[in-house]
């Protein structure tokens, strides 16, 4: 299964690293991303990492989100940098599969002065 962690509540301006760890096999072999539910909206893709490390970001992000992946650790990272109000959302990893992985609970992210 998939748990997520590394949320919190933030300064506009702030910093984050979420972390999510995968439990099971052959993880390097998957296309992972980070999605993200703000509260009465649908659940979107935020950026996404093939198996052979290739990143994709949604303009709203780009330039301040980096995602990474260690296949070692069985986890992927997602670096929030430059956080804004319009970032606040519950965050959760899979992968980008037809069909995913169960969802975890999610990290929940917070940019509030």
């Amino acid at each position: 299964y998939l748990e997520e962690s590394g949320g919190g509540l933030v300064q506009p301006g702030g910093s984050l690293r979420l972390s999510c760890v995968y439990s099971g096999n052959r993880f390097s072999l998957f296309d992972m991303a980070w999605y993200r539910q703000a509260p009465g909206k649908q659940r979107e893709l935020v950026a996404n990492i093939f198996s052979g490390g290739t990143t994709n970001y949604i303009d709203a992000v780009q330039g301040r989100f980096t995602i990474s992946r260690d296949n070692a650790k069985n986890t992927v990272y997602l670096q929030m940098n430059s956080l804004k109000p319009a970032d606040t959302a519950v965050y959760y990893c899979n992968s980008t599969a037809t069909i995913p992985f169960t969802w975890g609970r999610g990290t929940q992210v917070t940019v509030s002065s």
